[in-house]
């Protein structure tokens, strides 16, 4: 069900499995990536309802939230971690796709005693956006996503899940997709990375065309006893191109926290 919770003046939407969480169970928090929203995760959330409390965040500016989008990390890290106290939301693991990969590190570098632990998928600690992209969006921007939507989604999967991808990406507005690629551009906490100290999960396709294996690689080895796990046939878009995969390496670590 969709909840809604009003933080300074900004309406905020979340997927949640309970309005109540349960005690006792561990409390998952789903970040969706640029131009996304909760949705994203629907092959995880309904898997997962019943065995965790579960909460899909909607960021400012995309789905059902309101608000104008952010064009820096930090920001959109405020908001998840406002919306954290506002729902009382305990010790949660943070699951975070690109843009939300970003916001779970940067959330784990500054505020990591309020989480179990942090998964990241296709994210990295710089995330580099090429400035025709950038420019793209200003101009073109039908054009730029529907070019991304070949770079998103490995060749095998793209007739499947392209028309997907773009149309999410259309759904938002593109000051707000221009906004959250700048903010991945801006990102580099290449020098922060280590200060990581929770269990900590890497997610990559092994097929990511936006955000190479290498990327999860580095992370892999600059966080104190961090986990990675390469999904095959699937690239950037892993946990709708290959739900079944992802969520075993997902529940397997999970399972490893309680």
């Amino acid at each position: 069900m969709i909840v809604f919770k009003e933080i300074h003046s900004v309406t905020l939407a979340c997927w949640v499995n309970s309005v109540k969480f349960a005690a006792g169970r561990k409390s998952l928090v789903f970040i969706h990536g640029s131009g996304g929203d909760h949705r994203i995760w629907i092959k995880q959330y309904t898997k997962l309802q019943y065995e965790f409390n579960v909460a899909a965040i909607d960021l400012p500016g995309h789905g059902q939230s309101g608000g104008n989008g952010e064009q820096e990390v930090s920001s959109y890290v405020e908001w998840v971690r406002q919306f954290l106290d506002a729902r009382a939301v305990k010790k949660p693991v943070l699951i975070g796709h690109s843009l939300g990969a970003a916001i779970s590190l940067v959330f784990a570098i500054h505020y990591g005693a309020l989480l179990s632990g942090i998964v990241a998928v296709g994210g990295g600690v710089t995330m580099p956006v090429n400035e025709m992209i950038l420019q793209g969006l200003k101009t073109d921007p039908a054009s730029v996503i529907a070019l991304a939507a070949k770079f998103a989604i490995s060749k095998e999967n793209r007739e499947r899940l392209s028309r997907t991808f773009i149309e999410e990406w259309s759904r938002v507005s593109p000051d707000v997709l221009y906004g959250d690629f700048l903010a991945c551009d801006r990102l580099d906490i290449r020098d922060e990375i280590s200060r990581i100290n929770i269990p900590t999960l890497i997610i990559c396709g092994k097929d990511d065309k936006m955000m190479p294996p290498d990327y999860s690689r580095f992370l892999r080895d600059a966080i104190p006893g961090a986990q990675l796990s390469l999904i095959e046939n699937s690239g950037h878009m892993v946990m709708l191109e290959n739900p079944a995969s992802f969520n075993r390496s997902l529940k397997k670590f999970l399972e490893s926290l309680l």
